[in-house]
C-alpha cells in the first residue's frame, strides 16, 4: 500500500483520483481548506484533512505530508482574481514542491494543462493571464527540482465519463478537450509508473489506452 497526499482534495479531478487510489488498495489523504468539504473526500474512500494550503508556510506543509510516499498538486485558486492566483498557484504549489523535499516525499506529480510554459501565448489583458503565468513559474520550477516529478498537461476539462483512452502530444491550438476523470486516470497510472518521472505528459480524450499511451515516445 502506497500512501498518497492529493492537495486540492475536493476539486473534480482529485475527488476522481481519490476513489481511484483508496479502490485500488492505497492509503490517500486529502487536503481540503474548508472542512465542510471533508464528507465528500470521505465518501471517496480518502482521509480528509484541513490546511490552508494558500497560507501555510513551508514547514507546516512539509509536517503535513510527513510519512506519505507521493504528492499530487491538484489545487488551483480557480481565476478570477490574479493576486490569489499567483498565491495558490505559484507560491504556494513551490512551498509544496520545497516542503515535499523536506518532508524525505520524492514522488510528486503536478496537474498542469495543456499549453503550460512561458510561450503560453496568453494575452496580459486576458483573464487567463496570471494563471498562465503562475502555473508557468509553478511548472518550471518543478523541473528545476531534485523530486522525480511527472507535470500532468491536459486539454479543457470537461465533465464527460472517463474513457481511459488518451492521445498524446496533441497539438497546443485547438488541443481539444480531456475529462476530468480521464485525467485522474493518467494520474492515477503515472503514479504506477515510477519510468514517468522526469516527464511532462501532454494529453487530451483519444483513442489510445492510458497504458500504452505512457509508454516512452521512440
Amino acid at each position: 500500500m502506497t500512501r498518497i497526499a492529493i492537495i486540492g482534495g475536493h476539486g473534480k479531478v482529485a475527488l476522481h483520483l481519490s476513489t481511484l487510489l483508496t479502490g485500488e488498495g492505497h492509503s490517500v489523504t486529502s487536503f481540503i481548506r474548508n472542512p465542510d468539504h471533508a464528507a465528500d473526500v470521505t465518501a471517496t474512500g480518502a482521509t480528509p484533512s484541513v490546511l490552508d494550503i494558500e497560507n501555510a508556510p513551508t514547514p507546516a506543509i512539509a509536517e503535513a505530508l510527513q510519512g506519505h510516499d507521493a504528492v499530487v498538486w491538484s489545487a488551483g485558486a480557480g481565476g478570477g482574481n490574479p493576486d490569489r492566483t499567483y498565491a495558490v498557484d505559484r507560491d504556494a504549489a513551490i512551498r509544496s514542491m520545497d516542503a515535499a523535499a523536506q518532508a524525505g516525499v520524492n514522488r510528486y506529480v503536478m496537474v498542469s494543462y495543456l499549453g503550460a510554459g512561458k510561450d503560453h501565448g496568453v494575452p496580459e489583458a486576458n483573464s487567463f493571464y496570471a494563471y498562465a503565468e503562475a502555473k508557468a513559474d509553478a511548472d518550471e520550477y518543478l523541473r528545476g527540482t531534485d523530486l522525480a516529478w511527472t507535470i500532468l498537461g491536459p486539454g479543457s476539462l470537461t465533465e464527460k465519463p472517463g474513457s481511459g483512452r488518451i492521445d498524446v502530444n496533441p497539438p497546443k491550438e485547438g488541443g481539444g478537450e480531456t475529462s476530468r476523470a480521464n485525467t485522474a486516470i493518467v494520474a492515477a497510472a503515472v503514479l504506477d509508473l515510477p519510468e514517468t518521472a522526469g516527464r511532462t505528459i501532454e494529453f487530451r480524450d483519444g483513442s489510445l489506452p492510458v497504458a500504452a499511451a505512457l509508454e516512452p515516445q521512440a
